[in-house]
């Protein structure tokens, strides 16, 4: 099989792939990655057949995940840097991320994570705005299940910061009816006993 076809071949399955698996995750077929993908193919192996240019398969496909994964990519470094303690350089990298033309999905990912650094920061009116707005945009069909339960437990565990533990307690109840085998679930379970407990611990934000 010639190198044209080929990449053209491995650009189509990556599409059905990574569109398939996000229907799974229940965060939509991203429109943007698909198109993304399909120019970035069409250029390489367009070039390949009219130049003659050869390029490895598996360079060709790590080239194009970097491409159209730049935004999940950056928002997982963005993650490792504040669970280690370097918040300032998380908060760039979340705002550089967002000037890469994320998609809806991406876009929605960049705020829960930029509203669990918010609320590390004690910033906690920003991240109650910021997890409500990522909320009512949850039933659009872009919010995978493992970032809405990330986004109800870290509301939740900012209403306990601000004594509002009536509010808290819904969003723990809806972490539970969103993603009930996630750690979110086991998390919110456990701050939802120590509610009925009286005083209970405020959780850690996650």
């Amino acid at each position: 099989m010639n190198i044209p076809v080929l990449l053209l071949l491995i650009g189509f399955a990556y599409v059905l792939v990574v569109n398939g698996l996000s229907w799974f995750r229940r965060e939509g077929m991203s429109r943007r990655l698909a198109l993304e993908a399909i120019i970035f193919t069409g250029l390489v192996s367009g070039l390949a057949a009219l130049t003659g240019f050869s390029v490895h398969p598996v360079i060709f496909l790590l080239a194009l995940y970097l491409i159209t994964m730049r935004v999940r990519l950056l928002v997982d470094i963005g993650t490792a840097f504040a669970r280690s303690g370097r918040l300032s350089q998380a908060e760039s990298v979340y705002q550089f991320a967002m000037h890469l033309w994320p998609d809806e999905t991406g876009e929605l990912i960049i705020l829960v994570n930029h509203g669990t650094l918010l609320l590390q920061q004690g910033h906690l009116d920003e991240a109650i705005s910021t997890f409500r707005s990522v909320l009512e945009k949850s039933n659009q069909g872009y919010l995978g299940i493992k970032y809405e339960s990330a986004a109800h437990y870290n509301l939740g565990v900012v209403y306990l910061r601000t004594n509002l533990e009536a509010q808290a307690a819904m969003e723990f109840n809806a972490v539970l009816d969103t993603w009930p085998a996630s750690e979110y679930a086991r998390r919110a379970s456990a701050a939802l006993e120590n509610r009925r407990k009286s005083n209970f611990t405020t959780p850690k934000d996650q």
